[in-house]
């Protein structure tokens, strides 16, 4: 199925995933009530999607003659089928959350540039692929590698035909052995609304750097300056600021590691439960490089606290369950936040965090509330 038209896209959107939110915006984009996220990998019917562009027209069959080339700053530039990748190179897995830096963008004051999320542009998935680092061992890197450059079909949604995104990775990063050129997720062929059929998977940064539809890889000799890769993109300042500051003139720095985070998925927000009765609280913290240590709850706003059990670790750059119980001794409204912390001694914050232009990063504690009868 060729998609050409918002309104087409929305429709099949519906179809697919018909218990996310649409946003209002020129893309397709749509946000996982938490309730959905409930299960350890996200099912892709529940899946966020996010989206800066046009879809490029591309259908399943397509993954047969797609093609990704390597080039640049490498001594033997080479291309592949997706076919070739899966027979030359390794294939692996690598479990990992994969969360827009705009999660929880909607909750800044005053508000910022950009699609107002709420607390669902996170999941967490198997992904499938082969490792990045291979294809540019295999290419030969010069010495010059400095970063990646990806490049992908998809348009912007005025008209002019001008990208919708290009991104990239320090090369660091590119080598690292959790990044990959993935095919598949939760061990089926990669959607198309996730990039299919190829896409990059980088755990730990945010999901813009993890390009979708991917046809090439172009080896910088200095930081990649794609669309989107310049300006205030992704970027958080050096220093704080207000939001009364011109911040023309203040350092912006790549987004390369998201923050320790955590979403209550059961119960559901608005949920009914009677006084003095037990309720199980469930859901998941992720952080972005550095582990998870911790998640505490309260039902006082943190005036006090107790500590939930955290599932042990699988796999690093996956996000891990914590569960806990709850016995409401009065009638009324009850709102249950969580907390998270990780291994490097870094909370969630209680107050809103650092305000920046992009409304990147907002990690800032958050709740579920009901009503107790």
């Amino acid at each position: 199925m060729s998609l050409t038209r918002r309104g087409k896209e929305a429709e099949w959107l519906e179809q697919l995933k018909p218990g996310l939110r649409q946003l209002e915006s020129d893309a397709l984009n749509a946000e996982s009530p938490t309730e959905l996220l409930n299960d350890y990998l996200t099912p892709i019917s529940s899946f966020f999607v996010r989206n800066n562009g046009v879809l490029p027209a591309i259908s399943l069959g397509d993954a047969d003659s797609w093609t990704l080339s390597v080039d640049g700053e490498v001594r033997n530039p080479c291309s592949w089928t997706v076919a070739e990748l899966r027979t030359k190179f390794e294939n692996v897995s690598v479990t990992a959350v994969l969360e827009c830096a705009g999660n929880g963008r909607s909750a800044f004051s005053p508000p910022t540039q950009g699609l107002q999320w709420g607390h669902g542009a996170v999941g967490c998935a198997r992904w499938i692929g082969v490792r990045l680092r291979d294809l540019l061992e295999f290419a030969g890197l010069k010495d010059s590698a400095v970063y990646t450059g990806h490049f992908s079909p998809d348009v912007k949604t005025d008209g002019s035909g001008e990208s919708a995104i290009s991104r990239g990775l320090p090369i660091t990063k590119a080598l690292a052995p959790e990044t990959l050129v993935a095919f598949a997720m939760n061990d089926a062929p990669l959607p198309i609304l996730h990039g299919g059929p190829l896409r990059i998977v980088a755990p730990g940064y945010p999901g813009s750097a993890w390009q979708k539809w991917l046809t090439r890889i172009w080896v910088r000799d200095r930081e990649h300056d794609g669309e989107k890769m310049t300006g205030i993109e992704y970027r958080l300042p050096a220093v704080p600021i207000s939001p009364t500051q011109s911040f023309d003139d203040i350092e912006l720095r790549v987004i390369t590691d998201m923050p320790i985070n955590s979403i209550i998925t059961t119960p559901k927000d608005n949920f009914v439960a009677e006084c003095g009765s037990e309720i199980e609280i469930g859901g998941f913290a992720w952080s972005g490089h550095v582990p998870v240590s911790s998640v505490t709850f309260s039902a006082d706003g943190f005036r006090t606290s107790q500590p939930l059990k955290l599932e042990p670790s699988s796999e690093p750059f996956a996000w891990r369950r914590f569960a806990g119980r709850v016995r409401p001794k009065q009638r009324g409204l009850l709102t249950l936040a969580t907390r998270a912390a990780d291994v490097e001694g870094r909370s969630q914050p209680l107050e809103p965090v650092l305000w920046n232009p992009g409304g990147y990063c907002n990690n800032m504690v958050t709740g579920i509330s009901g009503m107790v009868t």
